[in-house]
């Protein structure tokens, strides 16, 4: 059983900077792999970053990188997205998600969904 619980969101102007966190409850966290999607009405759900179980290998979008920071901490068992340079077409809401390390790189092998939270950059 994975459960996962996004805070952090909110309204920020263009320029600053939110950091999202993601606290998953489960036995298990030490062998997920743990992602970061954001959806838009009428578009795609796109994977914003991800990071493995050892913490040592990253994904970002190509829109993100460099502006986007991706964590886990193992203590807490605790995923973080660090936002910073924000652009209004960042604006969507940011869902936390996991899957089990080595389940398969695409998106339907992320079993566990956090419930999301809004992200609003204003210009």
């Amino acid at each position: 059983q994975v459960q996962l619980a996004e805070s952090g969101g909110g309204l920020v102007q263009a320029g600053g900077s939110l950091k999202l966190s993601c606290v998953v409850s489960t036995r298990t966290f030490t062998i997920l792999t743990m992602g970061w999607f954001r959806q838009v009405p009428g578009k795609e759900r796109e994977l914003v970053g991800a990071i493995d179980p050892s913490g040592r290998n990253r994904y970002y979008h190509d829109s993100v990188k460099g502006r986007f920071a991706i964590n886990r901490d193992l203590t807490k068992n605790t995923v973080t997205l660090q936002m910073n340079s924000l652009k209004p077409e960042d604006t969507a809401v940011y869902v936390c998600a996991a899957k089990f390390y080595g389940s398969g790189s695409g998106e339907e092998n992320y079993k566990f969904w956090g419930q999301g939270t809004q992200v609003t950059v204003s210009s």
